[in-house]
């Protein structure tokens, strides 16, 4: 490349396939507007209800669908399946949160959050006991805040029913 040719020439991973998914995201709201909007009688084109939409939503597939075409000659289509890759390792933290948010009902919400804090600091990286008891801390410090100070109706575990009835109440009420 020379020094005249225009910093924007290489192209970025993701690039095309964000264009793709603009691009169809796009055309399947345009393809529902007929099910979405009605047409007022006796109203001037500009103020029917379903006209602005309309006029951004082709607007939006134009000029997605230009932007998509010049991504298609200057894609290297190896890189993008790599950058792919990438974007779908965001979903294992999805499932982290699945699985904690499904959790909760049945353990509670302090146990839940003392299990996965330090778990998922382990996930990320961090192996050291002391950097693990701190994640513990600071999950016991967000329960604490949540449910007792801010009183944040969270539904207490199923556990908590085999607990004798005065720490079944603190425990509901305060974890």
């Amino acid at each position: 490349m020379s020094d005249s040719a225009p910093k924007d020439q290489k192209t970025v991973s993701g690039n095309f396939l964000f264009a793709l998914l603009f691009f169809v995201g796009v055309c399947l709201l345009l393809s529902q507007l007929p099910w979405q909007i009605q047409w007022v009688a006796k109203t001037k084109l500009a103020a029917q209800p379903g006209f602005w939409p309309i006029i951004s939503l082709v607007g939006m597939v134009i000029m997605g669908g230009g932007h998509l075409a010049t991504r298609w000659r200057r894609t290297d289509f190896m890189r993008e399946w790599v950058e792919v890759g990438m974007w779908l390792r965001s979903v294992e933290f999805v499932i982290w949160f699945m699985v904690y948010v499904s959790l909760v009902p049945i353990i509670g919400y302090l146990a839940a959050t003392l299990l996965f804090a330090p778990l998922l600091a382990w996930r990320v990286g961090y192996r050291r006991p002391r950097t693990l008891f701190a994640a513990m801390a600071m999950g016991l410090t967000v329960v604490l805040f949540f449910k007792t100070f801010l009183s944040v109706k969270i539904p207490g575990g199923a556990v908590y029913e085999y607990l004798p009835n005065a720490i079944r109440s603190f425990m509901i009420v305060n974890f």
